[in-house]
């Protein structure tokens, strides 16, 4: 079989999500030849951005925190190389995130510990002790995972049994009676697909601190991330291919992988290899009689989180003013429930937001919609495949199906922005399959494997696979999103780059 290059790389990268990119530039910074393999037509996974009718969607990221100077975040993408060349839009100091109910009523989040609890205090003023005994408990949490604080060495919190079992929902319904404010403190649980009965309380604290630690919109476009990213690793020797489907590999007689297989027949050589699919679809290309059964059942038979729903508007021109701002819309009272909908009254639970358009500034360009939706509603499709790089058909059912959907959609955001509809240019929408085939997991789950409380320990899955020469990488290593993600490509190289010296140089960044 012919190689994509004569040349044996030291890292070859499967996957051009964010943590793929991050391995990347880490490794090869460090002096390491390294090749990034894509499936897609376009990198970065939930990076990626699409363009209709001259309107540019973002498909998984529509906002980041951390981004305050000397934050996390802040420092790595320093370190990368790209902060100063990102267009960034601040969001609102006093208003980044809303969370409404039902009966119309609205309670802003605010930017930074202290305008959030005083901002709170204004809807809820007898609450005081339940408000700061929350920001507290956030801010200890948060204290116990070093890497999410630049340090290198602290408290281990994956032997903090107390820490991993408890549960966000009982935690927060303990500090007050009052069930609006538990609700209203829970009501961005979008952010990571909230379970009830499941989701661990660290798991809100990282994400609710990382956004009252400067929350912005990327002007134009998320994938600004992903293509700067592509450009530092290119500077630094790095090679990244696209349309480069991995299928398989060939092993040396040790149990080494020697070089993945690629659809096309071509073969890429490499001394080690990290994924960045998703664990249980990374089992199934380098073949099931390659890992421990005791593991694979494990990882199988992990619980993903949730698929979306997400509908993209393209309003007239200056017909809708932009919202410098997120909307997390409940129709029910519990915040929790919409996960667990009915379809009968579906989307009781939507996120909505406004990208910001550096050419319109005043008016938004188009407004995105995600709402939860279990993969089971598209299984009557799920032999069909669909992307740039793989153009296959669906039928006229599926078309019908999503036009039903982004019906009933419209008319719940008619309820939120009355005569809405009547400022809608088109309407475009994506399924469950449209992130299975895209990001490449087996169900379109949005943020990969669901951490649960109630056993903390089957879900924290290791970099180091029963291959010697295998590592794993991405969300499902320890947190999705953009900062989540990040932390995992550090924990990753960890293994082939001295960790203080790595974390000195984000910290001098």
């Amino acid at each position: 079989m012919p190689g994509l290059t004569e040349k044996e790389y030291d890292f070859v990268i499967i996957g051009s999500g964010l943590g793929g990119l991050a391995c990347a530039y880490i490794l090869a910074s460090e002096g390491h030849s390294v090749a990034v393999l894509e499936k897609n037509h376009q990198i970065g996974g939930h990076l990626q951005v699409y363009s209709r009718g001259k309107t540019i969607f973002d498909t998984g990221v529509h906002y980041v925190g951390s981004l305050n100077e000397g934050e996390n975040l802040y420092q790595f993408f320093k370190y990368f190389g790209i902060l100063d060349k990102l267009k960034l839009k601040r969001m609102g100091d006093q208003k980044f995130d809303v969370v409404r109910f039902d009966d119309g009523k609205e309670y802003d989040y605010a930017q930074g510990y202290e305008s959030f609890q005083k901002v709170l205090l204004d809807y809820f003023p007898d609450e005081k002790n339940a408000i700061e005994a929350y920001c507290e408990k956030i801010k200890e949490v948060c204290s116990k995972f070093p890497l999410y604080n630049l340090k290198i060495s602290g408290e281990n919190y994956q032997l903090d049994e107390d820490l991993l079992k408890l549960n966000a929902h009982d935690y927060i319904a303990s500090l007050t009676s009052n069930f609006r404010l538990q609700n209203v403190l829970a009501g961005t649980n979008l952010l990571y697909a909230g379970v009830k009965e499941k989701t661990p309380f660290f798991v809100h604290a990282l994400i609710i601190n990382s956004y009252l630690s400067g929350s912005y919109k990327f002007i134009d476009g998320g994938s600004q991330i992903a293509i700067l990213m592509s450009r530092a690793i290119r500077s630094l020797g790095g090679e990244i291919y696209k349309r480069k489907k991995v299928v398989g590999a060939n092993y040396d007689t040790e149990g080494n992988i020697k070089e993945v297989k690629l659809e096309s027949g071509e073969t890429v050589r490499g001394k080690q290899f990290i994924s960045n699919v998703h664990p249980s679809m990374t089992i199934d290309i380098f073949g099931e009689d390659r890992f421990l059964n005791i593991y694979k059942n494990r990882i199988h038979g992990l619980e993903n989180s949730i698929s979306t729903f997400l509908v993209h508007l393209s309003f007239y021109e200056n017909t809708f003013e932009y919202l410098n701002y997120n909307i997390y819309q409940h129709h029910n009272e519990d915040v929790w429930a919409g996960i667990d909908y009915d379809e009968a009254t579906w989307p009781q639970t939507y996120f909505i937001c406004t990208p910001f358009i550096s050419k319109h500034k005043k008016y938004a360009d188009s407004m995105s919609i995600m709402t939860y939706m279990n993969t089971s509603e598209t299984d009557q499709w799920a032999h069909t495949t669909k992307t740039v790089s793989e153009p296959g058909k669906r039928d006229a059912a599926y078309d019908e199906f999503k036009k039903e959907k982004e019906a009933r959609v419209l008319k719940r955001i008619e309820e939120v922005f009355p005569g809405i509809t009547t400022k809608i240019k088109a309407v475009h929408s994506a399924s469950p399959l449209t992130f299975r085939d895209y990001i490449g997991n087996k169900d379109g789950s949005l943020y990969g494997v669901l951490k649960n409380s109630n056993s903390p320990a089957r879900t924290q899955i290791n970099t180091k696979t029963r291959i010697p020469n295998l590592h794993l990488t991405g969300q499902n290593i320890s947190m999705h999103g953009i900062l989540g993600v990040t932390v995992s490509a550090f924990v990753t190289c960890f293994a082939f780059v001295d960790k203080e010296k790595l974390i000195k140089k984000v910290i001098n960044a």
